[in-house]
Formats: C-alpha cells, sequence, structure tokens
C-alpha cells in the first residue's frame, strides 16, 4: 500500500508543479502589469511637472518686473510736416538743418514730426502731390525745402491760413512774405532755431 500511494504521491507531483509553475506566471506577471502601470504613472506625473515648469518659465520671462515705463514718450496731437528734395534728410543738405530744429522742437514741446521726399523730377508740378499728401495729415506746421517745394507750399499758404509755412529755398527774400502764415527761412546757421521756434509758437496757438 505505501508503495501504491507513493506512486500516487508522484504521478500528481508533476501536476502540482505545473499548476504551482501557472500560479508563479500568473503572480509574475500581475506584478509586472503592477510595475507598468506605475511606470506609466510615473510618466505622466514627470510630464505633468514638465508642463507646469515651462508654464511657470514662460510667464516669468514673459512679465515686466514693476510698473510700466512711465518714460515712455507721449505725443501731443499735432504734426510738424517737412517737405524736401530727393535727398530726404541726408546728411549735409539743408532739409537735414531742418529737420534737426524739428527735433529740438518736438523734444521740447512734444510734438509728432515727419518728413516726406519728392521723388522724380524736382519740379513743381510733380511736387504738388506730394504736399497735398502731407497736408492731408492735418499737419500744424509745413516746412518746404527747395525751390518747387517751396514754391507749391508758398501756393497752399493761401488756402490753408490754419497752417503755419516755413519757406526754405535759398532765394532773397528779406525774411518776408505776404501771407502771415509764412515764415522765409534763410539756409544758414540759424535756420534750425527758426523751424523750432515756428513750431513751438504754432503749438502754443493751438491750445495743446
Amino acid at each position: 500500500m505505501k508503495t501504491r500511494r507513493g506512486w500516487r504521491a508522484n504521478k500528481k507531483a508533476p501536476q502540482d508543479r505545473y499548476k504551482l509553475g501557472v500560479l508563479r506566471a500568473m503572480t509574475a506577471a500581475a506584478r509586472l502589469s503592477r510595475d507598468r502601470r506605475v511606470w506609466i504613472a510615473a510618466g505622466a506625473v514627470l510630464l505633468v511637472a514638465v508642463a507646469v515648469a515651462v508654464g511657470v518659465w514662460v510667464h516669468l520671462a514673459g512679465r515686466q518686473d514693476g510698473p510700466p515705463d512711465t518714460r515712455a514718450r507721449q505725443y501731443k496731437e499735432f504734426d510738424a510736416c517737412l517737405l524736401t528734395g530727393d535727398k530726404g534728410i541726408a546728411e549735409g543738405t539743408r532739409a537735414a538743418s531742418a529737420w534737426q530744429g524739428m527735433q529740438q522742437a518736438s523734444l521740447q514741446t512734444r510734438a509728432r514730426i515727419n518728413y516726406v521726399p519728392v521723388t522724380g523730377a524736382q519740379s513743381v508740378t510733380n511736387t504738388r502731390p506730394f504736399l497735398n499728401s502731407l497736408m492731408q495729415r492735418q499737419c500744424g506746421v509745413l516746412i518746404a525745402v527747395g525751390a518747387p517745394q517751396a514754391r507749391v507750399a508758398q501756393e497752399a499758404a493761401a488756402r490753408h491760413p490754419e497752417v503755419r509755412f516755413v519757406l526754405v529755398d535759398g532765394a532773397s527774400h528779406g525774411g518776408k512774405s505776404k501771407a502771415g502764415n509764412v515764415t522765409v527761412a534763410e539756409p544758414d546757421d540759424s535756420m534750425p532755431g527758426v523751424v523750432a521756434d515756428v513750431i513751438r509758437r504754432a503749438l502754443d496757438a493751438s491750445g495743446q
């Protein structure tokens, strides 16, 4: 009987070992699955942390330390315009000297300044459209440098008594003009001061 029981025990042993192996395999698989979920969860947490860190960095990088810069220049609603020849305000030109006076006035009064060069033929006919484009900007002062520029500005002065005109053409006018809103500036060292003074007085007269 002992021999039979021993045979039966030996006969069942492979089955038990098989079941034990399956159980171990299932346990390992469960552990692996659990570990995989842990790694996936850890990776998700890491991605969220990186996203938050990047967001914080972007926010800090785009943030301006302190209040807005109050030194930003605020210009008045007043424009001084310059009409020049095809060289514009190139260094050494009369227009450059006029522009210097306009810059001085802008610093003192906060008036806006701009200029437009006449391109193409330097003639009265070709200059008129350029002057008209400036007048559409509601210029409070218009400085015209050059013979054709001064000519068309003189014509426009009669039609726009509300605008102050400064003519710089090198011709001898004796510093006088029939129109009360026209000033003739000689192309010498005094021109920047004359231009700046006209802009200051025009701005004061505008009540701004």
